[in-house]
């Protein structure tokens, strides 16, 4: 995994950051001191020393007094101060550093502990769980100056696919051990589209498909839910490829069918676990520096026919489990559940065990092999490896340990036989929100319509006036929202409220007092144009609320409306400031403030946060969080862009100056060459020319002494003859 990869999840985490801390920005409205439910509740100062404090409720909040805020204005400012840092933290690499992250996950948590049912939801648990994980893969750059790969940084890594598996293993499960029967009849979606919290537009659309292919999707979403995450441990490539793209296309289907704020692109950041570096090489259209071609053809062949089987087995199983069959009567895919609940069960109790078996062998695979890449000649560099691989394995370690316990949740049997040692560990950390259970669309409600809380208010008590939402349906002629990564808090818990009496939901009643006073903090939660809102002149003197049902419209209805409704029943009753009614669930719930009026504090962070509040009041949260994606991904494409050219052309300065040093290269050659060669002449080593005249008189010499010799031999001969000639008498 390079530090490239490692980068890219460090920075996308931090991007959701910035729409949590921005989200926040209704803290005040929420958790102020004219809020629903106020924080300072939460938060009892005892006289107990700040350890103490900090320790039995982890939160920054503590802190407030002593800089002369309180704790709604205390709040504000961890909302900014994180915005601010996860903002830049997107746009400078250098500041996507483990102290970041701990910092934003400080923030974070803090918020959590004070944020009551507003704050409650899975991916609140899920976004702290996965910024502490960051802390662990994120280079200390900060302190240590590094950006390099690290060797254990595949160990630490390796947590965020583990987290990926329970978070969709038990999504899945959950889902047929409830019992539910639309989950089990294969029908939940022919009613999740119009019943889910905040559809989109386009979940109209997808709410009149064939019935067929709604029960197929559902068959599809247990494939991909259940059984691909198995996937995610394999250590053939293309199978986790497979695996990551199924997941890839989930997420998206949910993305533009529903309003989950940012919980699925959380979900898709923790997915970039599974690729390599080779397919991001692929994304990115750069050249791959790893080299396969050691691979042997018999071992491709094998991969390919290992894949091809797994997918085969997956595949049959399905049809087998869902007893899929063409229709041609339908001209589609019959489908429906051939499994019992029993038997369901008996395969959760058989894979539960062998789960966390291959938990353990992945995870100490790649422990042995990060130590293995210790080997350096140099005993400094292996004593400091050894030291960082010791220390993040070890927390590796413990991390997985203790998320041993939420997961074995899925299976009452399996969690009995986990060692009471990790389960009081799980309590001790349990506070800090480290690891955490999951388990999404548990049932599917709504069955025999949406359930939809209408307040309406009268200045008179006899017309009547329905106050209605930004976000949630309200208006039959309104079109759904698209607000992701926003989540409205408020508009949210106005849809669980719906599913019972508003007995379950007391802070329904904290929001019939604040509109009856006229708060202008909880109107902003209903409108954040106040002129919006039907009594934003005098607060309405009667207030009550009716239960409706909500349906999409048929495609050849009104095309006007998107929803048609039906009365339910009284949800809550005709109230007024001084109502019995009103003032006994107000004292039943402990929702009266009979705390003194605390004094404002006017120190300068006060002031400033009371001017920074005044700034972005009246823009709606998912404007604002649009804006700060807008401006970000700009500025991220312009800095890549400038990267790019800067990497792979030259102005005409640079060539300029690549000209100029070559040339000066070129001179300093030549120069030297002289100087070597007047160097040689005055040592007496003779030059070049001076070689070559040598050489030539050298072989004059040699000529001329050949000739000599030549005539030597003559005469030699010449003399013998006369000799000869002599002695003959001649």
């Amino acid at each position: 995994h390079t530090v490239t990869r490692l980068h890219r999840v460090s920075s996308l985490a931090e991007n959701f950051s910035v729409f949590v801390f921005s989200s926040s920005s209704y803290s005040k409205s929420l958790y102020g001191n004219d809020g629903l439910l106020p924080a300072r509740w939460q938060l009892r100062y005892s006289g107990k020393p700040l350890g103490e404090q900090l320790l039995s409720s982890p939160t920054l909040l503590w802190l407030g007094p002593h800089l002369g805020l309180d704790t709604h204005t205390a709040m504000e400012l961890l909302c900014l101060v994180g915005a601010a840092l996860s903002l830049a933290a997107t746009l400078v690499e250098g500041l996507r550093d483990s102290v970041v992250f701990f910092c934003l996950w400080a923030l974070y948590l803090s918020m959590y502990q004070v944020g009551q049912v507003f704050l409650y939801f899975q991916w609140d648990n899920l976004l702290l769980e996965t910024g502490f994980l960051c802390i662990l893969v994120a280079p200390l750059t900060i302190i240590r100056g590094s950006r390099g790969v690290r060797e254990h940084d595949r160990v630490t890594f390796w947590l965020i696919r583990w987290l990926l598996f329970r978070l969709m293993f038990a999504s899945g499960v959950v889902k047929l051990t409830s019992r539910c029967p639309t989950w089990w009849g294969l029908t939940a979606l022919t009613y999740h589209y119009e019943t889910q919290c905040i559809p989109t537009p386009l979940a109209w659309f997808a709410h009149h498909l064939p019935v067929w292919w709604q029960k197929l999707s559902v068959v599809g979403t247990y494939f991909i839910e259940i059984a691909a995450p198995f996937l995610f441990f394999s250590p053939l490539r293309r199978l986790r490829l497979g695996s990551f793209y199924l997941q890839v296309l989930l997420q998206v289907l949910i993305i533009v069918s529903g309003n989950y704020n940012f919980f699925n692109l959380l979900t898709l950041t923790l997915c970039l676990s599974l690729l390599d570096d080779q397919h991001v090489h692929f994304w990115l259209r750069k050249a791959n520096m790893t080299n396969n071609t050691s691979e042997s053809r018999l071992w491709s062949w094998l991969c390919y026919l290992v894949e091809l089987a797994v997918w085969s087995l997956m595949i049959f199983g399905s049809v087998i489990c869902f007893d899929l069959q063409l229709d041609t009567t339908k001209n589609g895919i019959s489908s429906r559940t051939a499994i019992t609940y029993h038997q369901f069960n008996q395969f959760l109790k058989t894979v539960t065990i062998p789960c966390i078996w291959i938990g353990v062998f992945s995870l100490t695979w790649e422990m042995v092999t990060a130590m293995f890449r210790w080997a350096s000649p140099a005993w400094e560099l292996r004593f400091c490896g050894t030291v960082q691989w010791t220390v993040f394995a070890a927390a590796t370690g413990a991390m997985f340990t203790v998320s041993l316990v939420p997961f074995t949740y899925l299976e009452h049997d399996s969690h009995a036989k986990l060692w009471p040692g990790v389960r009081r560990s799980y309590e001790v950390v349990d506070r800090f929100q480290l690891v955490n259970s999951y388990g999404l669309f548990r049932r599917m409600t709504g069955v025999g319509g949406r359930p939809e809380v209408i307040i309406e208010g009268s200045n008179d008590g006899v017309a009547w006036t329905e106050i209605e939402f930004m976000y949630k349906p309200g208006n039959l002629s309104a079109p759904p929202p698209v607000v992701t990564p926003h989540q409205p808090r408020l508009d949210w818990q106005m849809w669980f409220a719906a599913l019972g009496p508003h007995t379950q939901a007391p802070w329904f009643t904290s929001l019939m007092y604040s509109l009856l006073q006229g708060k202008k903090d909880v109107i902003e939660l209903i409108q954040t144009d106040v002129s919006q809102y039907p009594f934003h002149q005098q607060p309405p003197a009667y207030l009550r609320a009716h239960r409706y049902r909500y349906w999409f419209t048929q495609p050849k209805a009104d095309g006007s409306r998107w929803w048609r409704r039906v009365y339910d029943e009284e949800f809550y009753p005709t109230v007024h400031l001084g109502n019995t009614f009103l003032e006994s669930m107000l004292d039943q719930h402990g929702l009266k403030d009979k705390s003194p009026s605390r004094r404002v504090f006017n120190s300068t962070v006060a002031q400033a946060m009371r001017w920074v509040r005044s700034q972005v009041r009246g823009v709606p949260a998912h404007t604002l969080i649009w804006t700060l994606i807008a401006c970000s991904a700009t500025f991220c494409l312009l800095q890549g862009l400038r990267k790019r050219n800067k990497g792979t052309t030259l102005t005409a300065e640079d060539a300029a100056t690549v000209n100029d040093c070559t040339e000066n290269l070129e001179k300093s050659d030549e120069q030297q060459a002289v100087e070597e060669e007047e160097g040689e002449k005055e040592e007496g080593v003779p030059s070049e020319d001076e070689m070559e005249a040598a050489e030539g008189e050298e072989d004059i010499v040699c000529d001329d002494e050949e000739d000599e010799e030549q005539e030597e031999d003559e005469d030699e001969e010449r003399k013998e003859k006369d000799e000869i000639l002599r002695k003959k008498g001649i």
